[in-house]
């Protein structure tokens, strides 16, 4: 027979279960198990205008940037154009002055041959210029002409005293003016430079001749203006 432990079987009192506190990751503390709080209404419009003006001066910043690249890229356009126009000023002046001091040497030759010229002028007036010589002298004739000078003066033509040399003077009464009556050396010209004036002898109007031909044209329109008007008047 066994023996009862006095009070076992007595129902024991149940122990009051701890409360259930929310789990809390380690190394956390119990402010981060507790929710936040929602933001205030008034917080949000705040930081919208702090992002607007910072914005702005972001913008305003950048468009003086911008203003200062425009600025020096219309200096460096115009540095450009000017040195753009120097250099085509200067171009046209080495050309103009190559083609100057082309023609100058071009004028000094043909003012050596001058007297060459002068010589085969002569032989040919004299009927010299025959056989080989000819030849010759044609070919150089020819080359100067290709070089580009020009021979003038002719019997007739009035004086002009910029490219006419007057030699010999004298009165003639069949002309009007100063002509020219006989070319004793005939002028050269290169383009627009004369290289030599034509050396010739001119002759002015008779004197008195001028008064004697105006009075003889005035007696020849005598009886032409009396048939008009009717005839002399009878007394």
């Amino acid at each position: 027979m066994t023996e009862e432990t006095p009070g076992f079987d007595e129902q024991q009192p149940q122990q009051a279960q701890p409360q259930q506190q929310p789990d809390v990751p380690s190394g956390a503390t119990s402010d981060d198990a507790e929710p936040k709080a929602a933001p205030q209404e008034g917080a949000a419009p705040a930081g919208d205008a702090a992002a607007a003006q910072q914005a702005a001066q972001q913008t305003a910043a950048l468009t003086a940037q911008l203003d200062q690249v425009r600025t020096a890229l219309g200096e460096r356009t115009a540095d450009l154009q000017r040195l753009q126009a120097e250099y085509q000023n200067y171009r046209r002046r080495v050309e103009r002055d190559r083609i100057q001091v082309k023609e100058i040497a071009i004028a000094n030759l043909l003012t050596e041959l001058l007297p060459v010229l002068d010589d085969i002028g002569r032989a040919r007036d004299h009927g010299e210029l025959v056989g080989g010589f000819k030849s010759v002298a044609e070919s150089l004739e020819t080359v100067a002409a290709k070089l580009g000078l020009q021979q003038f003066g002719k019997e007739g033509e009035p004086f002009d005293p910029t490219i006419h040399e007057a030699l010999m003077h004298s009165y003639a009464p069949d002309v009007t003016e100063t002509t020219c009556v006989a070319i004793l050396q005939p002028g050269y010209r290169f383009g627009e430079r004369t290289i030599r004036p034509a050396r010739v002898a001119v002759a002015e109007p008779q004197p008195g001749a001028q008064t004697v031909k105006a009075d003889e044209a005035e007696s020849s329109q005598s009886p032409a203006e009396d048939k008009e008007n009717g005839g002399p008047e009878e007394g």
